[in-house]
């Protein structure tokens, strides 16, 4: 029998906040909290942005003055609600409306003669053309030089422009994880990394050396990554670009630069993991991709504990000029044309993203998000939490392609087996009544006919009527790898909280949007949490990646963990799980009081040879308790 995969810790960062603790998904529906929670949330916001910290008993605002938490949570309240979410850029990454760029111009001499100036001798291109004639232009031959060159010549001039697109799902103002540990040059998504892996493992509630002294070293493994890679000026960015700006290449730009690197730095600076590690590439699917991965470690058995994620930073001017080119962005006239505004009013960047509404493009974001999963057995020895679990995960191509970034045929096949899947576990009528769909809802107009006539199919087909649909990007934007991850995180807090956010940036649905078995969720929709079982996140990708993933609802675990386990079982995990609980609270409490728990292990326990000793049998490293079995299975007895 299969291992239940079972979520006990996620984390991460977003335009909506800190995952853990259910915030980010808190922000998204703060205007229907209660006050005691809106509250929480906005705490949550503040210490993320430097704005509310507790030091020795007493709440001081970002400039170390002593305030009253509440009522000063009161008065920034509504500029914390606007520095998250989609908004326009800010200026923290880079200047929207200053965007440096280089112009072809062709210098020629006066009255057609000698193109004549004068410039430092160090300076002097390298060779120099052979039609230049040099001579000095000072007594120190070090200094000027005086160059005619005879025929017109070719330069580059720097220039600057406005962005067309303005609008992106940023982190939280004020937000900067590069400052919250020696950060070294890292490019942004690894900073980010660092912070969102830091945040699922605190949410465990369980010290992580627990988990490392009761599971083999080889039984861990973590799967993460980001699509584009690391292409801001830290990473591949700079490598591309360091000699054509002046500038030299450092030897961090490559190695730092690939789309393994997150996976890589929880391994190296954060876990000490010695087991399995990857990054599945796959577009704006790669979050589910991983799952998959760690899903099925899981449920062969073949690991105990795995960290799956994703971490993208793609608000860099270049990404933009990309998909702004391919014109899958939302740009400032678009959107100015579909409110009816002039070219002088601005847009309303909050509404950037509309996902199956009228619509003209998605909405970049940054985002990182990770989550932890256990098998069953292990989540009832250590007590841990259950956040809900993962039923199957399902991958299919699109088959052949006129576009490469074209829809086809594979995200039909996807979410009719997720569907299945759903069925298999809770039922018929689980399925029909207990299940929503979290859309990937890009706010494009190809997205809203293929993704609706997608999901209305597979409702058709297994006899759905009205599933409650939503749309996060609404929120948060499009974070490529990470997309899904920003679903998971709020699907989790939807079965904590029971509200479905609603697509809010849209008034009615499109006509060419397929919705005769859809209820598409244009506002937030009170659910009973024990009413819903399962969610199924839907994931489409660049050149026919497509993935979807049947989450089950805690209630069904538990369900599902008495009846292989038993109810004494059940019993003495929820004994345990009170401690675990309590711990895992007390970090919230603390990083909503401005606490820096951010976990960086540089040059922390680095082991040699001489920590390892084996025998035909086993591998024993020297600080970890469980050895490492040789027995690797006979898979082929039958073929010898």
């Amino acid at each position: 029998m299969a291992h239940l995969p079972v979520i006990t810790g996620f984390g991460g960062i977003s335009p909506a906040g800190r995952s853990s603790g259910h915030q980010a998904y808190r922000r998204m529906v703060i205007d229907v909290l209660d006050a005691g929670l809106a509250r929480d949330t906005r705490a949550s916001l503040a210490a993320l942005s430097g704005r509310l910290r507790r030091e020795g008993g007493r709440w001081l605002d970002q400039n170390g003055n002593q305030v009253e938490r509440d009522a000063y949570l009161a008065t920034i309240a509504a500029e914390l609600d606007r520095h998250t979410l989609i908004r326009r850029l800010e200026k923290n990454l880079f200047d929207p409306d200053r965007l440096y760029f280089h112009k072809r111009a062709r210098l020629n001499g006066k009255h057609a003669g000698a193109l004549e100036f004068d410039m430092h001798r160090k300076q002097l291109p390298s060779p120099v053309p052979a039609d230049w004639i040099i001579s000095e232009a000072s007594a120190d031959p070090r200094h000027l030089v005086h160059v005619e060159v005879p025929e017109p010549m070719e330069v580059m001039l720097p220039c600057q422009r406005s962005a067309a697109v303005t609008s992106a799902g940023q982190l939280p103002s004020g937000f900067e994880p590069g400052r919250l540990y020696p950060s070294r040059n890292h490019p942004r998504a690894l900073q980010m990394t660092i912070y969102a892996a830091s945040d699922a493992i605190h949410s465990l509630g369980i010290d992580w050396e627990t988990v490392r002294q009761r599971v083999a070293p080889d039984q861990i493994s973590v799967y993460a990554g980001s699509a584009m890679g690391q292409l801001d000026y830290n990473g591949f960015g700079g490598m591309l670009q360091a000699r054509l700006l002046g500038k030299k290449v450092s030897s961090k730009h490559m190695p730092l630069g690939y789309a393994e690197m997150p996976a890589d730095f929880i391994n190296a600076y954060l876990l000490g993991n010695l087991g399995s590690t990857g990054s599945n590439v796959a577009a704006c699917a790669t979050f589910l991709y991983n799952l998959r991965q760690g899903m099925r470690d899981i449920q062969s058995g073949s690991h105990r504990v795995v960290l799956v994620g994703a971490s993208e930073a793609p608000l860099f001017p270049e990404a933009f000029d990309g998909f702004a080119t391919m014109g899958a962005l939302a740009d400032d006239a678009a959107l100015q044309a579909l409110d009816g505004l002039s070219p002088e009013q601005d847009p309303d960047h909050r509404r950037a993203c509309r996902p199956f509404g009228a619509n003209c493009g998605f909405t970049l974001g940054e985002s990182a998000q990770y989550v932890v999963l256990f098998d069953d057995s292990l989540a009832l020895e250590l007590g841990a939490n259950i956040y809900g679990a993962v039923n199957d995960v399902f991958v299919n191509a699109d088959g052949h392609k006129k576009s490469i970034t074209s829809p086809g045929l594979g995200n039909y096949i996807s979410m009719a087996k997720a569907a299945s899947a759903t069925r298999q576990v809770i039922g018929e009528q689980g399925l029909r009544r207990r299940s929503l769909v979290q859309a990937h809802g890009t706010g494009t107009p190809q997205n809203r006919v293929t993704e609706s006539h997608i999901l209305d199919q597979v409702a058709a087909n297994f006899g759905i009527q009205d599933w409650p649909v939503s749309a996060v990007k609404t929120y948060v934007g499009h974070s490529i790898a990470t997309s899904a991850g920003d679903q998971l995180a709020a699907t989790l807090g939807l079965f904590h909280h029971g509200i479905v956010p609603g697509i809010h940036t849209v008034d009615a649905i499109a006509d060419d949007v397929s919705h005769e078995h859809l209820d598409f969720l244009l506002a937030h929709r009170q659910l009973d949490p024990a009413a819903l079982e399962a969610v199924l996140i839907n994931s489409k990708g660049f050149g026919g990646n497509n993935a979807s993933a049947s989450i089950l609802a805690p209630q069904v675990v538990d369900r599902m963990l008495a009846k292989r386990h038993g109810e004494a079982a059940l019993s003495a995990w929820r004994q345990r799980n009170e401690t675990v609980q309590q711990a895992t609270a007390d970090y919230d409490q603390r990083a909503n009081e401005g606490k820096n728990e951010t976990i960086y292990r540089f040059d922390h326990n680095v082991l040699g040879g001489d920590a390892i000793s084996m025998d035909n049998a086993s591998i024993q490293i020297s600080d970890i308790e469980p050895a490492i079995s040789l027995s690797t299975g006979d898979h082929y007895q039958d073929m010898r």
